[in-house]
C-alpha cells in the first residue's frame, strides 16, 4: 500500500510526513531526494526550457521516481513525501505553465517508457494538503532551513493547474491546512493513513 502527501511547497508536506516518522510505526515515509538527479542536471547543464534538454531532465527525474518507488514496494505500508504522481503532473504541465508550445502528445511519447514504468509506482491514495496564499507564503517565510527559490513560480504558475488536475482523480483528498498547527496537520495526516492500513 503506497500513500503519497502532495500539495504546494511550503503547504507542511515534509513536516506531516516526519510526524507520521514520529507517531505511526506503522508506516515506512520516503521523503522526496532529488540531489543526485539536480546534480547531473547541473553537471550537464541542461535547461528545462529547451524541449530536448526538458526530456533529458524529465526522464532523469522519472527514473529517480521509479527508484523511489520500488522502494517503498519493499514495506507493508509506505507514505511519500511526493510521490509518482507529482512528476507525472509536473513532466506534463511544466512547458504549459510556462507557455511553451510544445505538443504534449509529443512529450508523452518521447517519455512513454518511464511514464509507464512510473505508473506501477503510482500511489493507491493521495492526501493532497491544500492552504491559502497568504498561509503558504507565511510559511515559506518562516521556514529558513529551505531555500524553495522556486516557490513564486510554483504558487503563481503550477498550483491552481495543480489543484485542478488533482481533482479529477478519483483516490485523492483535499485537506485544508489553513488554521492549523503543524502538529494539527500531523494528527490529521496519520489518521487519514490509518483508515488505509
Amino acid at each position: 500500500m503506497i500513500l503519497s502527501l502532495q500539495g504546494c511547497m511550503a503547504v507542511g508536506k515534509t513536516t506531516a510526513a516526519r510526524y507520521l516518522e514520529q507517531h505511526c510505526q506503522q508506516v515506512q515515509v520516503c521523503f522526496e531526494d532529488n540531489a543526485a538527479v539536480l546534480a547531473e542536471i547541473k553537471q550537464r547543464g541542461l535547461n528545462k526550457n529547451s524541449y530536448a534538454d526538458y526530456l533529458e531532465i524529465q526522464r532523469l527525474f522519472l527514473r529517480n521516481e521509479l527508484c523511489r518507488g520500488q522502494e517503498a514496494k519493499k514495506y507493508p505500508h509506505a507514505v511519500m513525501d511526493f510521490g509518482a504522481e507529482e512528476i507525472e503532473f509536473y513532466t506534463l504541465n511544466y512547458p504549459k505553465s510556462r507557455g511553451l508550445e510544445w505538443e504534449m502528445e509529443a512529450i508523452r511519447q518521447a517519455l512513454a517508457p518511464e511514464l509507464a514504468a512510473v505508473q506501477a509506482c503510482m500511489p493507491e491514495h493521495i492526501l493532497f494538503l491544500d492552504a491559502s496564499e497568504a498561509v503558504l507564503r507565511a510559511r515559506k517565510a518562516g521556514d529558513a532551513t529551505r531555500s524553495r527559490e522556486f516557490f513564486a513560480y510554483y504558487l503563481n504558475h503550477l498550483l491552481s493547474l495543480k489543484r485542478e488536475w488533482f481533482r479529477e482523480k478519483k483516490n485523492v483528498t483535499f485537506l485544508s491546512t489553513d488554521g492549523l498547527t503543524a502538529r494539527q496537520v500531523g494528527e490529521k495526516v496519520k489518521h487519514w493513513c490509518e483508515q488505509y492500513i
